[in-house]
């Protein structure tokens, strides 16, 4: 037998191997396609998540939200929210911000919600916004008056000294910082957390100047980016109300828990699951 009788003979076989294995090969394709479809898994780079704190908290009360991002397979930053101005600490997280490659999730508590609602503004990394209990300011309105529109807050109060401590800043003249009194803090903020966790939080509080909070907000970057809001529905320092009508403004993504305005400290997997789904929707 010559080596092409060999030869001939040899091809149907390896020809059809080849077939089978193309076929085999296209199979996994198309359920790995479907795999990913099903279970919302991204088809690009995963982002950034950027989370800013509010007020009277710090950056360590994202911690059980970040721990379940990275088990996501998620880069998470916590930058320190400065608490000295409005303009002041929305020009940081900017600058924050362009530190970073590629897309970003960025997320706001309470008054981080002002802060990322100026910051992100123009940015084109920013993919989307998450509020978390959250402020979200149009163009001329500040965090006092959000607050004190709908009944509810117990921050809204025609006399600062039976709510907060306040303590001279100094620079500029005149300026203070408020402090959350202890009794206030358990009562408002940490409503559906111990009373033995609400005495350390109250006690690690950052303040925030009053002048940062009375600030007219700039034009909000939830006009041009698209926004989820979490509604803590037991919040005593944003009112429910107010959440929901910021949220509906703005065309978010809107879910409601039964939680505290502390809720990625009391609802740590609520919280962490609507930052997954704007992250994935980012893709």
């Amino acid at each position: 037998m010559s080596l092409r009788t060999t030869a001939t003979r040899l091809r149907p076989p390896a020809r059809g191997t080849l077939i089978a294995l193309i076929s085999l090969l296209l199979v996994l394709l198309v359920s790995a396609t479907a795999d990913a479809s099903r279970t919302g898994r991204p088809h690009g780079p995963k982002p950034t998540i950027v989370l800013v704190h509010g007020a009277w908290a710090d950056s360590s009360s994202w911690s059980d939200v970040v721990r379940r991002l990275q088990r996501e397979g998620y880069t998470v930053t916590v930058p320190p929210n400065p608490l000295r101005s409005l303009p002041g600490d929305a020009a940081y997280i900017s600058s924050f911000l362009h530190t970073i490659t590629g897309p970003v999730v960025l997320v706001g508590h309470s008054y981080g919600g002002a802060v990322i609602t100026n910051a992100a503004l123009g940015n084109p990394h920013v993919k989307a916004l998450v509020y978390v209990n959250a402020f979200m300011p149009d163009q001329g309105e500040s965090v006092v008056q959000l607050a004190g529109a709908q009944p509810g807050s117990a921050l809204a109060v025609a006399d600062p000294t039976t709510v907060f401590k306040l303590v001279p800043y100094g620079d500029p003249p005149g300026e203070v910082d408020a402090y959350i009194l202890p009794s206030v803090f358990r009562t408002a903020f940490a409503n559906d957390l111990s009373s033995k966790t609400a005495a350390v939080l109250a006690a690690t509080q950052r303040p925030a100047t009053l002048s940062a909070l009375g600030t007219p907000s700039g034009p909000p970057a939830w006009k041009s980016i698209p926004s989820w809001a979490f509604v803590g529905t037991l919040d005593r320092v944003l009112p429910p109300a107010e959440q929901q009508m910021m949220a509906q403004r703005a065309g978010s993504h809107i879910t409601g828990v039964k939680a505290s305005h502390l809720s990625m400290v009391s609802r740590p997997a609520s919280v962490a699951g609507v930052i997954t789904t704007a992250a994935r929707a980012t893709n």
